[in-house]
């Protein structure tokens, strides 16, 4: 069993965020129909998804549909977003009995005034879940002092930089940690040894549905398989998979883009 597996529903995002590596894969949206084949073939495999590798999942048409059926398998659904649709998409998010966590990268705001207009909307999601709002940007933003002084006057608390995480309200949090590079295969080697969760604790399905061993291979560099064309386990028992396992285990790191990953180090 996984702890989760994360499912790209869309790869088009609607913003270009500086720290956000992209991809020049097909811009595309999975449909409701291949959703469900994905859950089908993972539902003995994990309890939880998140909608995420790149892309907004909230831009998604069929998102209602989406969250019905994860309820209908009795898969629990972590949403990442940037935000900017939360309003919009209340009703839906509100009506969802599938949804564990929604994490809110606030390092995507420039504005303050949105952010402070994201915390009245926070304030509406009624049903029962976690919330992240997230600060990956530690050393690199000017804007930080200015939300953690909202957040302060928000949930009035009292945050000071110095720690990772913070308690707002009862099942609200910030999440505050360094900007981290995404891993690409152009990059120098900056790493031989070392371990990771891949493969072990999570693994990735992009849009097109091919399998990745973690969520910041957002380019399908190393292509386990495609669970359209195989059965999850086939492909979770090939050699390649085999091989980056055991090399984990033995802190031997054997695919070229993991040797460039910082998340390693």
């Amino acid at each position: 069993m996984f702890k989760s597996i994360y499912i790209e529903i869309t790869n088009v995002c609607n913003l270009t965020c500086s720290f956000c590596k992209g991809s020049c894969r097909k811009k595309e949206f999975m449909n409701s129909k291949s959703f469900e084949e994905v859950l089908n073939k993972i539902k003995a495999n994990t309890n939880y998804i998140y909608l995420h590798l790149l892309g907004e999942p909230l831009m998604h048409p069929e998102l209602e549909k989406m969250l019905k059926l994860a309820a209908d398998y009795n898969i629990k659904v972590n949403i990442t977003t940037n935000g900017r649709l939360l309003e919009k998409k209340l009703n839906i998010i509100n009506n969802s009995k599938s949804i564990r966590q929604i994490n809110i990268s606030l390092h995507s705001f420039n504005d303050i005034e949105e952010i402070s207009n994201l915390l009245d909307t926070i304030d509406k999601i009624k049903i029962d879940c976690y919330i992240s709002l997230r600060l990956w940007n530690k050393g690199v933003s000017n804007n930080n002092d200015k939300i953690i002084d909202l957040l302060n006057q928000h949930y009035d608390v009292e945050i000071t930089p110095t720690e990772n995480n913070y308690k707002l309200k009862d099942k609200v949090f910030l999440d505050f940690d360094n900007q981290f590079k995404w891993p690409d295969i152009e990059d120098e080697d900056i790493n031989y040894t070392g371990t990771c969760y891949g493969l072990r604790t999570h693994i990735g399905i992009l849009v097109d549905g091919t399998v990745v061993p973690c969520c910041l291979d957002t380019d399908g560099v190393i292509n386990l398989g495609n669970i359209f064309k195989e059965d999850l386990g086939v492909i979770l028992n090939s050699q390649r998979c085999k091989e980056m396992r055991t090399g984990f285990l033995n802190r031997k790191l054997t695919e070229p883009l993991c040797k460039r990953c910082q998340f390693i180090t």
